[in-house]
């Protein structure tokens, strides 16, 4: 049995997966290697930083500007050529202890969306009672200058807007409750 384990192990060594705010999985091989896998080619690509400290990636030979925002765990928040992305890192195994935990977690309907960032808020899209889709905007929030979509990631009703324009919110601060259709 020990031996089963050990070679399931080894063939799945480096395999990862991120999983976007919205729960797409991107399956991915470990970024030392500098190959990853984008619409199921191996693609090879260059991380590096420059003198001045800043980093890149080097990806079919243009440049883009790389920046961590958040780290948290296995939870990231990076800008990746003036564009923030929210992911997490999972195992394959990670992935379905996590799926098994979502689906004992209870049947709330509700969703929220938090603050990725501190900012500020610069217009509310939506309104209570409005019928959102996963992926549309609900509100742009100003982070170091940047002003940032944030969008629902399900299907639903808008049940709170706890945000109003011109106020300011921490990371992690609740803005909008949407109920699951």
């Amino acid at each position: 049995m020990a031996e089963k384990n050990k070679g399931a192990k080894t063939t799945k060594k480096s395999q990862l997966i991120a999983l976007s705010a919205a729960n797409k999985q991107y399956s991915f091989t470990n970024p030392l290697e500098r190959v990853v896998k984008y619409k199921g080619e191996n693609v090879k690509i260059k991380l590096y930083e420059d003198p001045n400290g800043f980093s890149y990636v080097l990806w079919k030979n243009k440049k883009y500007p790389l920046e961590i925002i958040e780290k948290s765990q296995n939870k990231y928040t990076v800008m990746l050529n003036g564009v923030w992305h929210s992911f997490t890192v999972e195992t394959p195994f990670s992935l379905k202890r996590k799926k098994f935990l979502e689906s004992q977690a209870g049947t709330s309907s509700s969703v929220t969306i938090d603050a990725p960032m501190p900012g500020k808020i610069v217009e509310v899209l939506i309104e209570e009672g409005a019928e959102v889709k996963s992926g549309e905007s609900l509100l742009i929030l100003e982070a170091m200058k940047m002003q940032n979509e944030i969008s629902s990631h399900v299907d639903g009703v808008v049940k709170k807007i706890a945000i109003r324009q011109n106020d300011s919110v921490m990371k992690d601060d609740l803005l909008i409750e949407i109920e699951k259709s």
